[in-house]
């Protein structure tokens, strides 16, 4: 099976309070509390919520609606706009 490649960047983990369904893992500043500031790893990985797992996420919810190829595509899009945006202004 293949898997997302995932650049770990940490651009998601450091806006995840600025989303409906992240508000309750974020810091005061909207980085996920789980997140190690210094290596831009998860510290809870093996235990992280369903949605920060991509591939796990599109097997319990989107493998009817798409194919795994365009939901790479769709995260890999969205990875990259996650890291040019202003983090203040992502609301």
């Amino acid at each position: 099976m293949t898997m997302f490649n995932c650049e770990r960047g940490a651009a998601c983990c450091r806006q995840i309070g600025y989303t409906p369904w992240g508000k309750t893992l974020a810091l005061s500043n909207g980085t996920c509390r789980y997140l190690n500031p210094d290596t831009n790893l998860c510290t809870i990985y093996k235990q992280r919520p369903l949605f920060c797992n991509v591939d796990a996420y599109y097997d319990k919810f989107l493998k009817n609606e798409m194919d795994r190829k365009t939901y790479y595509a769709l995260n890999k899009k969205e990875c990259q706009r996650l890291r040019h945006h202003d983090s203040k202004n992502f609301r």
